[in-house]
């Protein structure tokens, strides 16, 4: 199998986990694996399986990420080499993914792509890109259209997909989550010691990429409500990004951890009282299904992803995505009922039960081995 994705080490985000993590279980399930993806100066970590450089450039004004050209003529030459079965694109608004679908449709290579992100949801909040939604969205079912098959993380964004009349040739990809890793059990008062958070102080959590689509405007508005209305919390933003420092100077009293991986960052999802996340973009919110898997009521907002994942008012509540107010008032009832606040924890926790990483990859590799089985050879 050939994958084909414009993130895949050179930051570490969900969708470039989401894609070493599938690329390790082929590979351990004897399937061969290339993957063709742009690369920074520096890996942001150590990633699995062969990969080969694709022409990108730091994408202006957020150098963070890279935008990818289209295969090169070497890159060709190894794909070809390679005779994949199979072609898999993690699809994105750029030459890459388009030139893998050309190669594709002229070599006669069963092609399928995976959903990861809600890219036109993005671009309201950068005013230079604002005015191409309705290119991308043609873009988008032009591209879907044109896969055998396309994975998408939740039924949600499934349901948005095909409100925009992508059409459906859509097979249900769910993420899933280490609940040894992300456990109540790693509430740690030592945890919370170290960043000067007292035994009985209500912490509410957010866990993020600092940038502006996470809806970082409505988490600044719902943790102010909170101070200005009295209602007794600590604030947590668990994170990095191009925004932190605005973030720091509008949130004074909140604890800034930075990026958190490992033992630290279960400690601080269990270490925490509820988890705070306003963010519309997702697809199917990881974070979000982290913070259940360790016990936190979630209040999120009412969007892909999420609405997959909370069940309103039995492991969180879903709030009106921009509305401050909503978001604060669900936050204030539980810090007002800690018997509710604790019912919600287990059950969110009993949720996070049902999503496993290897049954996760366990279906993907079904529906390869199924869409080649019923492919002419």
């Amino acid at each position: 199998m050939a994958l084909v994705a414009s993130s895949y080490n050179y930051i570490k985000d969900g969708v470039a986990l989401t894609l070493n993590r599938l690329v390790a279980y082929l590979e351990q399930q004897g399937v061969e694996v290339l993957v063709f993806a742009p690369v920074g100066k520096a890996p942001a970590f150590a990633h699995h399986g062969t990969l080969v450089a694709v022409p990108s450039v730091p994408l202006p004004p957020r150098p963070e990420y890279r935008l990818a050209f289209g295969l090169s003529r070497q890159a060709v030459k190894r794909l070809r080499a390679f005779q994949p079965d199979l072609i898999h694109i993690a699809l994105a608004p750029d030459l890459l993914g388009r030139s893998a679908l050309r190669i594709a449709r002229k070599w006669k290579i069963p092609v399928v792509a995976s959903c990861h992100t809600r890219f036109e949801t993005y671009l309201k909040h950068y005013w230079y890109v604002a005015g191409l939604g309705a290119p991308l969205k043609y873009y988008l079912r032009q591209s879907y259209g044109a896969c055998r098959e396309v994975y998408v993380p939740s039924q949600s964004m499934i349901d948005a997909l095909l409100a925009d009349g992508v059409r459906n040739n859509f097979r249900l990809w769910p993420r899933g989550v280490d609940t040894v890793q992300f456990n109540p059990d790693n509430r740690s008062d030592v945890w919370r010691g170290k960043h000067g958070i007292s035994d009985s102080e209500f912490v509410v959590a957010f866990v993020s990429r600092l940038v502006r689509e996470k809806q970082l405007d409505t988490l600044v508005g719902t943790l102010r409500l909170l101070e200005a209305q009295g209602v007794p919390h600590r604030s947590v933003i668990v994170g990095d990004g191009p925004e932190r420092a605005a973030l720091e100077r509008q949130l004074p009293r909140a604890v800034f951890t930075g990026f958190l991986e490992g033992e630290e960052l279960a400690q601080a999802y269990a270490s925490s009282d509820a988890f705070l996340f306003p963010s519309e973009t997702e697809t199917f919110g990881n974070v979000t299904l982290e913070a259940m898997a360790s016990g936190l009521p979630c209040v999120c907002a009412d969007a892909t992803g999420s609405r997959s994942l909370v069940a309103q008012g039995r492991t969180g509540y879903l709030a009106m995505p921009g509305r401050a107010q909503e978001f604060a008032e669900y936050i204030t009832t539980l810090v007002r009922d800690p018997e509710l606040q604790r019912q919600m924890g287990a059950a969110a926790r009993e949720r996070s039960l049902d999503f496993s990483w290897d049954e996760a990859m366990a279906r993907i590799l079904g529906y390869y081995k199924s869409l080649l089985a019923d492919t002419p050879s």
